[in-house]
């Protein structure tokens, strides 16, 4: 049984969190970590298997690696690419950027070589820090292509501005010679290495030449990896992130000390605002994982003492099925957040029965908007997750009056007119606000055309807006399709295929069709055992949707074959370029 009668009730912790924020004051990112270690230097921050960081101890790391990064050249205003995952490293050095005044380019660790040169060239990094490789990539094989002799030259004429790259080693070898180590950045981080993890003689620079810091200065350059297209720089400054950080905390009810497990790597914005940056407010831990697995998941959380987790809907399955297989007591898990994609409805009610009687919500956000802008309350009546991707998010100090004291505000727009649509009715989500980025970096054309006039952003979401302010996702709007003429959401058809006792997870996307103009083709996840009867599900659609709605082909798939972002949604045009090519129909 865990401790969750233990904890205050949410208002009193929100005070609480009030009382030490409020009045808020702008900070950069790595002076919010100055803070909270002076206040709590012996509490742990970062923990592993291997070993546990103190605030004190991340502290004193990150003033090397800034003393590094000078050493290395790196000024005030450049762009530092990390392709790192969820190691300690990530970490300080993401702290330590920020302490020198230069813009982190956090990359999504599985891009492919061509993937990885877009983003060198796009965001004009002059300093790369990579990781040697990861699971079944090479980042080394794929520098050699892209960019020969970078050990010596950096980017070359490939990256005219990247001057120098510096290497992780994460698989028990040698750091290439002539390469710039990790190490070499810093001086030597201490006892308490993680087996395979070379290590390299330690250079000492300067102490970091910082001025105070600007709070809206860029903090973060992240790459979108959308569902419909190609990556763009996503400009996000300190004070936005550290205001959707404590606007995680304060709407969440974070409790003194709350330490946080997952899996979500912190170069998207969950993992990094709601994990990483959100902790930081009540002086808590963070025990990232490098991979998700869901019985290692499980076990960290009773080995970390945590009393949180973060989750997307697959990942909150597979916890649910591991428990089936071996329960575990979980006696310190107080809350969880599931959210980033479309959940069946029984998985809210198989939380409380399998993970135990917590605290859970779930949201709805976009890189664009920092994190979550939605989200329920811990408080909410369970009809709030079955009916409700959240209300839009208090933040408590972080909120400014312009933006009734929030960071986001949505308006519900006739996708056709432009015009605002009343309560309750379907249209597209826009957004404004402090908490909204100001464009995409060197990409005028992809700002211009992703606001209104008027300055709101196109999200690209359906969804509606109820009197209270709950929103309900219906789908992207690029991802309705017209079939004889109708408009069809995708949603209704998944909505009905996930609640045959066959269906784990399900997808429609469109597909030409020479008679109706587009058609529904169905990916289908099975649940673990069952078997998939494509012609069954038809039927199952059939009864209990119109013509029209009803997914003309069922594809049954593995879920690693599903290509999703990093907050889990389905990267739907690539699944209509795979059903395209399974269904011979190009």
């Amino acid at each position: 049984m865990n401790d969750r009668a233990s904890l205050p009730p949410v208002a009193e912790r929100q005070r609480a969190l009030e009382a030490q924020y409020a009045p808020w004051r702008p900070r950069t990112l790595d002076q919010l970590l100055a803070h909270v270690a002076r206040r709590y230097p012996d509490r742990e921050f970062v923990v592993t298997d291997v070993r546990a960081w103190t605030y004190a101890e991340m502290e004193a790391w990150v003033d090397r690696l800034a003393a590094g990064l000078v050493a290395a050249g790196v000024r005030p205003g450049e762009h530092v690419a990390v392709v790192l995952a969820n190691y300690p490293e990530f970490v300080a050095l993401k702290f330590a950027i920020s302490r020198v005044g230069a813009t982190a380019v956090p990359i999504n660790f599985l891009n492919r070589r061509d993937e990885l040169g877009f983003v060198l060239r796009q965001s004009d990094s002059v300093l790369l820090v990579t990781m040697d490789r990861f699971r079944d990539l090479d980042y080394l094989r794929a520098l050699d292509e892209l960019a020969p002799g970078w050990e010596r030259d950096g980017g070359g004429t490939a990256f005219p501005k990247l001057r120098r790259v510096v290497v992780l080693p994460t698989a028990g070898t040698e750091v290439r010679p002539g390469a710039t180590p990790f190490d070499a950045l810093s001086a030597d981080v201490g006892a308490g290495r993680e087996p395979g993890r070379a290590s390299a003689p330690a250079v000492a620079g300067p102490a970091p030449a910082v001025a105070a810091g600007d709070p809206q200065a860029l903090s973060d350059l992240i790459y979108t990896s959308g569902t419909t297209g190609a990556p763009k720089g996503v400009m996000l400054t300190h004070d936005m992130m550290l205001r959707a950080a404590y606007g995680s905390a304060h709407g969440r009810a974070f409790e003194d000390g709350r330490r946080i497990v997952f899996a979500l790597p912190m170069y998207h914005v969950y993992g990094y605002v709601e994990g990483l940056l959100a902790a930081l407010f009540v002086g808590g831990a963070i025990v990232p994982r490098v991979k998700f697995d869901a019985a290692e998941i499980l076990d960290a959380i009773e080995r970390h003492r945590a009393t949180d987790v973060l989750l997307i809907p697959t990942m909150t399955l597979a916890l649910i099925e591991q428990q089936k297989q071996r329960r575990r007591a979980l006696p310190t898990l107080r809350a969880a957040i599931s959210s980033g994609g479309r959940a069946p409805a029984y998985v809210w009610e198989a939380i409380r029965e399998w993970l135990g009687e917590l605290e859970v919500v779930t949201g709805y956000g976009m890189t664009e908007c920092t994190a979550s802008t939605t989200v329920t309350r811990p408080d909410d009546p369970p009809e709030r997750l079955l009916e409700t991707n959240g209300r839009l998010r208090d933040v408590g100090a972080a909120g400014v009056p312009e933006c009734g004291n929030r960071l986001v505000e949505y308006r519900v727009l006739d996708p056709t007119t432009g015009t605002e649509v009343p309560p309750g009715e379907v249209g597209e989500l826009v957004a404004k606000g402090p908490g909204v980025t100001r464009g995409y970096y060197r990409n005028e054309a992809a700002t211009a055309s992703a606001f209104t006039p008027d300055g709101w952003l196109h999200t690209g979401d359906l969804g509606r807006l109820d009197a209270d302010g709950y929103l309900k996702l219906m789908g992207r709007l690029k991802e309705s399709y017209r079939c004889g003429g109708e408009t069809v959401l995708p949603t209704d058809a998944e909505d009905q295929l996930v609640l045959h006792p066959t269906v784990l997870q399900a997808h429609v996307v469109p597909v030409p069709d020479a008679r109706m103009g587009e058609v529904g083709a169905a990916f289908v996840v099975p649940r673990p055992g069952a078997t998939i009867d494509p012609e069954a599900l038809v039927v199952h659609c059939r009864e209990r949707l119109a013509r029209f709605k009803v997914p003309k082909y069922v594809l049954p798939v593995g879920v690693e074959e599903i290509p999703v972002t990093p907050s889990g949604r389905a990267r739907k045009f690539l699944l209509t370029k795979l059903a395209v090519e399974k269904l011979g129909l190009e």
